[in-house]
């Protein structure tokens, strides 16, 4: 079969085929793994023009112009002269373009849409997705629950279009664990981790409440957050301020991407207190390192750790309920634990795993 990756989007930014390549490498795996057994054509817009081949994947980086937003005929066309079996487009948040594609393209070529986080529009944008439904053959959620949201919502019209699949994957890996603190510096038993914004939807005060409690009974632990927003870290610090247990979470701030490979490998355990994820980047690339997530009980994250198979399951919000799962982990088999992480990463979230479940919607759909 014939892939060919599209987005609406305009990333003006970067003006370096490697530079966005390396950007994009959590999705460009994915690429990678399908052309192994397809071609795969991917249509990327920045500030360059130019094919480049990259782990057996075709790059077009096209300069569009911008008053082609709504109509992007030129994109279309290069689309269609592709002559693809399977066109995947990236969001649902562009409905108006998705039906003019299925008139460039006929009803031959199949349409798939990839979810990334986008929440159900309302009012007219919501009409016009559930029109765009009908040009559309099949939607990629990495939770099927929340695909059938949108459907609950009358966003989109036939559960049967909605899948299964992780939105993208990581690079990383498990190293030697020594090795890994060597570069961290972390102590703690155990160490646990923090990956993410400081943002509401987040609610790292949760998160700090409870460890702090947590860390009452168990002073050897240690939590580190390593963040690139700081939105509530104002109240982080005033929780934190004379706090007996203090010492026990380290803001250790923003730092290289490249280097969460370390972090990964020296945590035990990694936490989120998200409400609501697409998916879950850092869960995922903490899995890929063997380390066990401690996530809300959300469809993405139910997904993402085999529904608590994988990892520990809480209310969002919950103090209690995290403190109960932080008091769970001193018992816990934690070398067991850590090998279903890493089993279910490689045959449900790793690029070959992800590939392998779009070759497979992808053959069901051309016949």
């Amino acid at each position: 079969m014939k892939f060919v990756f599209a987005s609406y989007i305009t990333i003006p930014d970067f003006n370096e085929p490697e530079a966005w390549l390396h950007r994009i490498r959590a999705y460009a795996g994915i690429h990678a793994a399908l052309s192994r057994e397809h071609e795969v054509v991917c249509v990327e817009q920045i500030n360059y023009e130019g094919v480049h081949m990259k782990n057996g994947a075709q790059y077009h980086f096209l300069r569009l112009p911008s008053a082609q937003k709504f109509f992007p005929k030129q994109l279309h066309r290069f689309i269609k002269e592709q002559l693809p079996d399977v066109v995947v487009i990236h969001s649902l948040y562009y409905p108006l373009q998705v039906m003019q594609l299925r008139r460039y393209l006929g009803d031959k070529v199949k349409i798939i849409i990839q979810h990334h986080a986008e929440q159900p529009y309302t009012g007219l944008k919501k009409y016009l997705q559930r029109r765009a439904d009908n040009a559309v053959d099949a939607y990629l959620f990495a939770s099927r629950e929340m695909g059938l949201d949108w459907i609950r919502r009358g966003n989109l019209g036939n559960p049967d279009k909605i899948n299964e699949v992780m939105e993208l994957s990581s690079v990383f890996y498990p190293i030697d664990k020594t090795a890994a603190l060597t570069r961290t510096k972390a102590g703690g038993a155990p160490v646990y981790l923090w990956v993410g914004r400081l943002n509401d939807n987040k609610d790292p005060l949760n998160v700090v409440r409870a460890f702090l409690q947590f860390a009452a009974h168990q002073p050897a632990a240690k939590l580190y957050m390593i963040y690139h927003t700081t939105e509530l870290l104002g109240e982080i610090q005033q929780l934190l301020h004379n706090h007996p247990q203090q010492h026990a979470i380290v803001l250790t701030g923003q730092v290289p991407h490249d280097a969460l490979l370390y972090w990964y490998n020296s945590a035990d355990y990694i936490i989120s207190g998200s409400y609501y994820e697409g998916s879950g980047t850092a869960i995922c690339e903490a899995m890929s390192c063997g380390c066990i997530p401690i996530v809300t009980n959300i469809p993405s994250f139910r997904m993402m750790t085999d529904h608590g198979r994988c990892g520990f399951l809480y209310e969002a919000g919950n103090e209690e309920a995290l403190l109960q799962v932080l008091q769970q982990t001193i018992s816990l088999d934690s070398a067991a634990k850590k090998q279903l992480c890493l089993d279910f990463f490689r045959t449900h979230l790793s690029f070959q795993a992800i590939a392998r479940r779009m070759q497979e919607i992808a053959g069901g759909l051309v016949k």
